[in-house]
């Protein structure tokens, strides 16, 4: 016996004691073990005969073979973009061209990454958050390439301990908005940057921390309806099955969300909270509570708002929260997606959005979800890091026993949100580069609210169909050309472009 499979088969053997070791002695325990040895298998059959949808959805196997599948980004194109932490890589899944509900083919896109996790596109960049940092590198989504060289544009940033994931997102305001949870599951940070959420700008200067005291925000997405950022939060371990609940936060600028101090609503930390200083108590009494209590150690990740018209009423707004699963508790609990919908009162209600990923028995998990991306069509797409899969989840789809599913029902159409100070600046640019010379003629603008969101035909600018030339306009450019485009036909009073200006 050669000595590398001999400090292997020690290594096995101190494993498999460790874990017999924590099963029998430690209470509030129980976890999916099989995640130490990859993970569980997958496959259309199980997907078919486990998995369970809201009423009006149906859910495929999109790909396998995708391992530590965690954070998902949908590209112009319709390919998905899928983070892999442990493996150091990002790779690309092609879309599903011949409709046959999976993907035609996946690739590496890019490796030798440290950790990669959280994952933006925007305009022509790849942003990737590393463990440590925040790279870009330019990125063609006509053929789904690297256009260039990767760059860190953000770095120093702490990894070590428990919680090193970090997620990005571009905010409203045009800032990069980055998550990075605490070091620990309960202490006083060194690190200021540490359990909070920060922002910095596009080219990575700026870098500031946004909100603090929230242990592990590793999902946070934008309301569609009122622009609120709302962030998950995981809840500390070894205080009971019971406590205390995570959380769904609401972020504003400056605030504290009560780690390590409290826990829940205000409720005082065994640890650092209860018979703490008054400067302690004063800040606990400060904090912001939760507006929704996800059940103790669900451990809710991705979080994301569904835009898409063709989302069913009660879902259109809704946002879809994936429950990675508890394993501090005596019992197994979460495993499944959930999705929010907020009353005309402001009070959120949570329902079952996609389950059975945790079998009835109550101890064999079949998955755990980790992030949710809606693509311009209104597929929802849902990474597992345990079974190292990804799903596809469409209202009015239904899966039949060889795996295929039936046309999609479009839901009908939301009014479209005008901006009109975009749509006055869309209407400034339409003159300017003299559009009318066409589409006043040969080539009418005609029912485009059929066909197109507006964040849609905004990044139709990038890769127009020709006879139109490529202009190579800014982000905040192409959102003011297609709200003025889109108010011409949903009924805004009218725009009148401005005479033309001499060019410098």
């Amino acid at each position: 016996m050669n000595s590398l499979l001999k400090y292997a088969l020690i290594f096995l053997l101190a494993l498999a004691l460790g874990v017999v070791t924590i099963a029998v002695f430690a209470p509030g325990i129980s976890v999916p073990w099989r995640q130490l040895a990859g993970g569980a298998d997958i496959d259309e059959k199980i997907v078919k005969h486990q998995l369970h949808t809201a009423p009006g959805y149906g859910v495929t196997l999109f790909a396998d073979n995708v391992a530590n599948a965690r954070w998902v980004a949908v590209t112009r194109r319709g390919d998905l973009l899928v983070s892999q932490p442990k493996r150091g890589q990002v790779s690309l899944l092609k879309a599903d061209a011949n409709g046959d509900g999976r993907s035609d083919g996946q690739r590496v896109l890019i490796d030798n990454l440290k950790r990669p996790h959280g994952l933006l596109l925007f305009e022509d960049w790849l942003y990737i958050a590393e463990s440590d940092g925040v790279g870009r590198v330019p990125f063609d989504h006509s053929d789904g390439l690297l256009a260039g060289r990767y760059q860190k544009i953000v770095t120093g940033l702490a990894d070590s301990g428990n919680h090193w994931t970090k997620t990005i997102g571009m905010g409203p305001d045009g800032w990069i908005y980055l998550s990075s949870g605490s070091s620990c599951n309960v202490c006083i940070e060194d690190n200021p940057r540490r359990a909070t959420i920060m922002r910095f700008r596009p080219d990575g200067s700026d870098l500031q921390v946004y909100a603090s005291g929230l242990r592990n925000s590793v999902g946070f997405d934008w309301s569609p309806k009122d622009g609120a950022l709302y962030a998950t939060d995981n809840g500390r371990d070894w205080l009971g099955d019971d406590f205390p609940p995570c959380e769904l936060n609401r972020i504003e600028q400056g605030a504290f969300y009560g780690w390590p101090y409290a826990n829940g609503d205000r409720v005082p930390d065994p640890d650092f909270g209860i018979g703490a200083g008054q400067d302690i108590q004063e800040k606990i009494a400060n904090s912001r509570p939760p507006v929704h209590k996800f059940p103790p150690h669900n451990a809710p990740l991705g979080i994301s708002f569904l835009r898409s018209q063709a989302q069913p009423d009660g879902y259109r707004d809704a946002a879809l929260v994936a429950l990675h699963g508890s394993w501090n508790r005596s019992s197994k609990d979460g495993y499944k997606v959930v999705s929010l919908h907020w009353d005309e009162h402001g009070n959120i209600h949570q329902r079952d959005f996609l389950w059975g990923f945790l079998d009835d028995d109550g101890a064999t998990v079949h998955g755990r979800p980790v992030d949710i991306a809606e693509d311009a069509e209104g597929h929802i797409y849902i990474s597992d890091d345990y079974a190292g899969a990804i799903y596809r989840v469409t209202a009015g789809a239904t899966t039949s026993a060889t795996g295929a599913h039936k046309p999609r029902m479009l839901a009908p159409t939301k009014p479209l949100a005008i901006d009109r100070g975009a749509a006055q600046r869309g209407a400034e640019l339409y003159q300017r580069h003299n559009c009318a010379r066409c589409h006043a003629g040969q080539i009418p603008l005609h029912n485009l609210a059929e066909h197109y969101s507006l964040q849609a035909l905004a990044d139709y600018f990038d890769a127009p169909t020709p006879p139109m030339p490529h202009f190579d306009f800014s982000a905040s450019q192409k959102r003011a050309l297609a709200h003025y485009l889109m108010s011409r036909e949903v009924g805004t009073p009218k725009l009148e472009a401005p005479p033309p200006q001499p060019h410098d």
